[in-house]
């Protein structure tokens, strides 16, 4: 989390793409698939830089990078392309393994797209960070189990009003075809 910026709170549920680093991949995927819940949109993972171009056409969803620094320098500048001209743009999640600066010393990170996403950075080794990220999914997946329960409880009792029973056999009579007026029709038509 990050005093210059957005609270980490703010980044999971606005539009902003943001720079997410430490902690594990699970962990900032977790964080990702919370995000795309937030908005109701799938999440797409991008692991190859040739799949890249293409997530990032598509204006809904959220688009997660797991490590950046694997997908390479060009595919940063693909990244940063989008974030600077394209106007309708999914939420993008760059994921980091080790912290932002030291990628960015090293020259692993673009500087320019660093400063693109300076203001919105989750930083998961901030003290209390992963512990309150924790709290907060299990809540989330308490709810959606809660949630998943009373959708099935719901289309039971659906199930339990319907007078078909899954399973049973309904006969459908075959129609009964006019023969007179048919053949005659065909003979008059064959002379």
């Amino acid at each position: 989390m990050t005093l210059r910026g957005y609270r980490e709170e703010e980044l999971v549920s606005n539009r902003a793409s943001l720079l997410i680093h430490g902690g594990t991949e699970d962990e900032r995927r977790a964080w990702a698939e919370e995000a795309a819940r937030s908005f109701d949109v799938p999440l797409v993972e991008v692991r190859q830089q040739a799949d890249l171009a293409g997530a990032l056409r598509h204006p809904n969803g959220v688009v997660f990078i797991p490590d950046i620094v694997k997908l390479g320098l060009e595919a940063q500048q693909v990244l940063l392309h989008c974030l600077r001209t394209q106007e309708e743009r999914p939420k993008v999640v760059v994921g980091l393994s080790g912290g932002a600066d030291l990628a960015l010393s090293r020259g692993t990170v673009r500087e320019d797209l660093h400063y693109r996403l300076h203001k919105a950075q989750v930083d998961l080794q901030t003290e209390g960070l992963r512990e309150a990220l924790k709290h907060r999914w299990a809540q989330q997946a308490e709810a959606l189990a809660a949630k998943a329960a009373q959708a099935k409880a719901e289309e039971q009792a659906r199930a339990a009003m319907d007078p078909r029973k899954p399973g049973s056999v309904t006969r459908i009579a075959p129609k009964r075809k006019a023969s007179g007026a048919r053949k005659g029709a065909s003979r008059n038509a064959v002379r």
